[in-house]
């Protein structure tokens, strides 16, 4: 399992300082709020292109931690999951959650303030409401016929 995000010893605000194609592996880690709805099962209208978060979870998703409960080797299980990278995000960025910092940095805007790396505590994005603990549904329980009626407005 994941054990959380290595934040120790970043620069102060890098961030504002490096474009996200120039941050190192654990600057880019850290830029996760940990919020899990990138985890989230989407759907996209076929005619608009628009996406449509649901709370259906995938199958790895620790609803608890929200957290991939196999993070280094998910795509063993999940080959189709995204490495979000600076050299694709461009291509990613349209259907990624609206307060997550890689799209928020993508976008020019700045992160939140209940973000980790603002707050230094892991913690504050649960207690800010904005992470998807407690309230997933199991993409094994709920058939993708279904998926329309567990749609969540954003953001959360």
């Amino acid at each position: 399992m994941n054990e959380g995000i290595d934040r120790k010893g970043l620069k102060a605000r890098f961030w504002e300082t490096t474009p996200l194609e120039l941050l190192n592996q654990q600057e880019w880690e850290a830029l996760c709020d940990g919020c899990g709805k990138c985890c989230l099962n989407k759907l996209e209208d076929e005619d608009s292109g628009e996406i449509a978060l649901t709370r259906v979870a995938c199958r790895l998703l620790d609803d608890n931690s929200c957290q991939c409960a196999h993070y280094e080797n998910r795509h063993q299980f999940i080959p189709e999951c995204i490495v979000l990278r600076p050299d694709n995000l461009d291509s990613h960025a349209y259907w990624m959650p609206q307060t997550c910092a890689y799209r928020l940095l993508w976008e020019g805007k700045p992160l939140p303030q209940w973000h980790p790396l603002l707050t230094g505590d892991p913690n504050s994005p649960h207690a800010a409401g904005v992470t998807v603990r407690g309230w997933t549904v199991s993409e094994f329980d709920t058939p993708e016929e279904d998926w329309e009626d567990h749609i969540i407005e954003e953001p959360i």
